[in-house]
């Protein structure tokens, strides 16, 4: 695993993108193997070596990456550093106008979504579960890179490995509330039942917004045997979403 990056990963324009997958570090079964996430009851000191292991590979510096307490909410944090010895924040998205400054989202079926303005210098994680995103944390994330002087239509925008609409079964009475809230996310699975979308409502925020630069991964967190699930597994590992630009 060091020295080769894991996962998804590319860069547009001096920003750096990365998306992991499961493998290559050194967590035990359930969390095998690189599980990335401090909250789900996997040895912390695997967690540490995963993370130095993950960092190593995308030549960042493990104690260099700026991590949330996430809550599957709103709420955006701007930075300018690493938390140190102070406890992450209640978050659902990191912005910050620092070059350099490695910012991570951890899921696991949720939507991993990450934002660069290489000209402004300005980049952001956002964590958008389905509550996140019924709630709004992209738009939240992208108003605050525009008032760090980011411009929505130079944003590249990238969505990592979830679960798909077709696997994302909920009951109707769910898909109609959060379709009530974002239109484009209402679906129906493959067999038939009521869906939620949250990629597709993800990337109908951000068009609203006037972001036109996005790609969307092509991985579904829920079939795919490579990625962490907790809809799947129950009791499972994280997987990570990393954005950084050049100094």
């Amino acid at each position: 695993m060091p020295g080769s990056a894991p996962g998804e990963h590319g860069t547009a324009g001096g920003a750096h993108f990365a998306f992991t997958d499961r493998w290559g570090g050194v967590s035990a079964v359930p969390y095998e193997q690189l599980n990335l996430g401090g909250a789900v009851g996997d040895d912390p000191a695997a967690v540490r070596a995963n993370r130095a292991r993950a960092a190593e590979a995308l030549g960042l510096e493990a104690a260099g990456v700026v991590w949330m307490n996430q809550v599957h909410g709103r709420d955006v944090a701007v930075v300018d550093g690493v938390w140190g010895e102070r406890p992450a924040p209640e978050v659902d998205a990191v912005v910050t106008a620092r070059r350099g400054l490695a910012l991570a989202v951890l899921t696991a079926d949720c939507v991993p979504v990450l934002l660069a303005d290489p000209a402004a210098g300005v980049c952001a994680a956002a964590h958008a579960g389905r509550p996140g995103m019924a709630a709004g944390v992209v738009p939240a994330a992208v108003e605050a890179m525009v008032r760090l002087g980011a411009d929505p239509s130079r944003i590249t925008a990238r969505t990592g490995p979830a679960v798909c609409g077709r696997c994302y079964e909920v009951p109707e009475a769910l898909r109609a509330e959060v379709a009530g809230a974002e239109p484009a996310a209402y679906a129906e699975t493959g067999w038939g039942t009521p869906a939620v979308d949250v990629v597709a409502g993800v990337h109908a925020q951000l068009e609203r917004l006037g972001v036109t630069d996005r790609q969307v991964s092509d991985v579904c967190t829920l079939e795919s045997p490579d990625h962490f699930s907790y809809r799947r597994e129950g009791t499972t590992g994280r997987l990570a979403g990393y954005v950084w630009l050049d100094r």
